[in-house]
């Protein structure tokens, strides 16, 4: 079986992809929770994951003797996996143009946007809009990264028709679910077309279910927000 090792749903965006993925297809998996507590050498959590992993960072995914690390890496494991046990589910576009496409985007994602990720760090249980328009108005970079995700979506959308980036949700989808994360956690201001994406994106059935079990944590760190009692 399929096991997925990942941190707090609330806080942890790469966690959140491929399990996410897993669960929008319904390809079943053990999650093993390895809960944020530090990330200095030896805190509970390094110690817990390095067990797992070479690079102590959750997520890994662990199949049979198997070890995959780093989300790209994970999801076009999972793609095969499922291509393999599951050849209805499509997780990258069937047509090559477009899996290249959609590949392109979650690398540039991968890589890409440390603004945005730095300024708003991934909070779902906040509502944080007075942030997120003090960042925006202050920082620069921020709003050149909105700008570019508002680009890439809509050249997307308008190329597959929708209701997802390349039509069905796959891979490029839950590689974005986290950025939509930070959009309505910070209030950041999205076109009504784009806005109407993120909102089908938050009501998918694995996006919807990460969040369910994000808000059901009430698991809060002083390191991640200082102005909350630790959990």
């Amino acid at each position: 079986m399929l096991k997925l090792a990942i941190g707090n749903k609330n806080y942890s965006s790469w966690s959140m992809r491929p399990w996410v993925l897993l669960r929008h297809f319904g390809i079943t998996f053990q999650e093993e929770m390895l809960r944020f507590d530090g990330f200095g050498p030896d805190s509970r959590f390094k110690l817990a994951v390095g067990r797992l992993s070479p690079v102590a960072k959750v997520p890994v995914l662990v199949h049979d003797d198997l070890v995959v690390w780093d989300t790209l890496a994970i999801a076009e494991y999972l793609a095969e996996y499922a291509a393999e046990h599951f050849p209805e589910h499509a997780l990258w576009p069937r047509n090559q143009a477009a899996r290249a496409r959609a590949r392109s985007l979650c690398a540039e994602m991968h890589s890409g946007f440390s603004a945005l990720r730095n300024a708003c760090p991934m909070n779902i249980e906040a509502k944080l809009h007075e942030v997120g328009a003090r960042v925006l108005a202050e920082q620069a970079a921020v709003a050149t990264d909105l700008a570019r995700l508002v680009a890439m979506w809509r050249e997307a959308l308008a190329a597959s028709g929708g209701p997802f980036l390349f039509g069905g949700f796959g891979i490029v989808d839950a590689y974005f679910a986290p950025v939509a994360s930070r959009l309505l956690s910070y209030g950041l201001p999205l076109p009504a077309d784009v806005k109407a994406y993120v909102e089908r994106l938050w009501a998918s059935p694995g996006v919807a279910a990460w969040v369910q079990e994000a808000l059901a944590e009430q698991c809060f760190l002083d390191f991640e927000e200082p102005y909350r009692q630790r959990c």
